[in-house]
C-alpha cells in the first residue's frame, strides 16, 4: 500500500461520456480532485460458482482548494474501495480520476514499521517527500505539538498503543503539508482531546488552502464540513 505523496494527474478512461454542465459533469479548473463515474465490481470464486459483487456504480466526487469534505457510508458500502481508487492503489473498472498538486493519504489501517520509532518514521517519510532538514524539523515539531505525542518520538511502533499509532499514521500523511489530503477513518482510536486536536489541525490546513476528504461510517459534527457525500448503493449523493 502506497502512503507516499505524489504530484500528478491520474486518469482512467470514462465508461460513459457526460454532457458538460450535466449533474456530475465537467470539473472546475481549480479542482484538486475530480472523480467521475467510478465503477468497481469484485469477482470471487471459481466457475461454476463464481460470484460478482458490485461495489461502486458510478461514484462522483469533487474537491476544491480550502474545504473539508466528508464521505459517509455504512460498513461494506465501498468507502475504502473508493478511497483506494482515488489515491491510485486500486484500478476501477470504469471512470475518471484527475488529481492536481501534492497528495497525502492516511489509510484506515496504519502502514507502519514495528521496529522503527516515531521519529525514524518521520525522517524516512520526510526524505521520501524531499523535505530538507529545516522543513522536516518544522513539520515534525508541528505534528508532535498539535497531536501531543512528542514524548513517543523515540518509542518503537511495537511498543505504542493503538491511539498513538493512529497519531503517527496521520502525521505521515500530513508531514509534507500536501495540497490534497485523503483520510480514511483518521480519528479511529482517538480520545476526546485528540479528536479536538485533529479538528484544529485539519482546520488550519483548510485555512491554508488545502483540500481534505474524510471518510467515516458516521459523522457527528456536520458543521465542521463544507460538504458531505453519502455513499448509497454504489453512488455518491450530496447531502
Amino acid at each position: 500500500m502506497n502512503q507516499l505523496g505524489v504530484t500528478a494527474r491520474a486518469e482512467v478512461p470514462m465508461a460513459e461520456p457526460r454532457e458538460e454542465g450535466a449533474p456530475g459533469g465537467g470539473s472546475s479548473p481549480t479542482s484538486l480532485l475530480t472523480a467521475r463515474g467510478l465503477r468497481k465490481t469484485y469477482r470471487r470464486g471459481m466457475w461454476p460458482r463464481r460470484r460478482s459483487l458490485s461495489v461502486l456504480e458510478g461514484a462522483d466526487i469533487d474537491l476544491e482548494p480550502g474545504e473539508i469534505v466528508g464521505l459517509v457510508g455504512e460498513n461494506g458500502s465501498g468507502k475504502s474501495t473508493l478511497m483506494k481508487i482515488l489515491v491510485g492503489d486500486l484500478i476501477p473498472d470504469a471512470g475518471l480520476v484527475q488529481r492536481r498538486g501534492s497528495l497525502g493519504y492516511c489509510p484506515q489501517v496504519p502502514v507502519l514499521y514495528e521496529r522503527l520509532t516515531a521519529g525514524e518514521h518521520l525522517e524516512l517519510f520526510g526524505a521520501a517527500y524531499g523535505l530538507d532538514e529545516g522543513e522536516l524539523g518544522r513539520a515534525r515539531h508541528e505534528m508532535y505539538d498539535r497531536l501531543d505525542f512528542g514524548r513517543f518520538a523515540d518509542t518503537r511502533v511495537e511498543e505504542m498503543s493503538g491511539g498513538t499509532r493512529s497519531k503517527l499514521n496521520l502525521s505521515l500523511a500530513m508531514v509534507h503539508d500536501p495540497d490534497l489530503l485523503l483520510l480514511d477513518e483518521p480519528y479511529a482510536g482517538f480520545d476526546w482531546d485528540t479528536y479536538q486536536r485533529f479538528w484544529d489541525l485539519t482546520g488550519s490546513r483548510r485555512d491554508r488552502g488545502a483540500s481534505l476528504l474524510i471518510i467515516s461510517h458516521f459523522i457527528a459534527d456536520e458543521e465542521r464540513f463544507d460538504r458531505i457525500y453519502d455513499l448509497v448503493d454504489g453512488r455518491t449523493v450530496l447531502r
